[in-house]
């Protein structure tokens, strides 16, 4: 609660993006197969989804299935699905309650039907939300994206902060082109031991950046201080 106390919420960033990366690593490192990290993930996404509804974050963008997963093990690849649909199924309601709009970008045909049928409900349950905007990017790669002929991501603003988990430091084929002035936060975490208090200690790092877009430090600080 202290961390939170400690944000300041005029600094926050409008539109976060997330690569949950670690599940199959969290996994093994408990003597578990790799599914059951992706179930202990979910748990995960729950959570942050609730407390950027609560802290008052517009969207957030969670990369959940690439087009390159497609190449993983036949058997991760429908247990990765059938996942997803069991936890749309059971959290739509939730996302209704909570006035949390859900979004898809990917190649949304390349999904199995049932995934289409389960989104396309929540998607549309969900319409009139009006607070936190979830947007599931779903076997999306952004060199995919950027050879259609609009973004995917048109309706939503760039991302300002995108925070990966697992210790790498790579983007990974996610919004490239959205990215170009976000601030990019890497965390040895796992995603499923990644909640609550991880997402407020990437806010507070996130604040104490300055945000210049390719002027210097003294423009930033006069045109702050005319602003006050």
């Amino acid at each position: 609660m202290d961390v939170l106390q400690s944000l300041d919420r005029n600094k926050l960033p409008r539109h976060i993006a997330i690569i949950m990366d670690g599940n199959g690593r969290w996994a093994k490192e408990r003597g578990e197969d790799r599914v059951f990290g992706h179930h202990e993930g979910v748990i995960s996404v729950r959570e942050i989804v609730n407390c950027c509804g609560e802290i008052g974050i517009e969207y957030l963008t969670l990369y959940a299935f690439s087009t390159e997963n497609w190449n993983r093990p036949k058997d991760e690849v429908n247990a990765l699905m059938e996942l997803l649909v069991n936890t749309i199924r059971k959290e739509a309601d939730e996302l209704k309650k909570n006035n949390v709009r859900l979004h898809v970008i990917g190649d949304f045909n390349s999904l199995p039907v049932t995934c289409q049928k389960e989104l396309n409900e929540a998607m549309e349950m969900t319409a009139a939300n009006t607070g936190l905007n979830l947007v599931l990017a779903l076997s999306y790669s952004s060199k995919w994206e950027i050879f259609k002929k609009y973004l995917a991501t048109k309706n939503f603003p760039d991302p300002e902060l995108m925070i990966r988990t697992s210790g790498e430091h790579r983007i990974s084929n996610y919004l490239l082109y959205q990215l170009a002035y976000a601030e990019l936060y890497f965390t040895d975490v796992h995603w499923p031991d990644f909640r609550r208090q991880q997402l407020y200690d990437a806010l507070l790092d996130y604040q104490t950046r300055e945000r210049r877009f390719g002027k210097t430090s003294e423009q930033i600080q006069t045109n702050t201080a005319q602003h006050v």
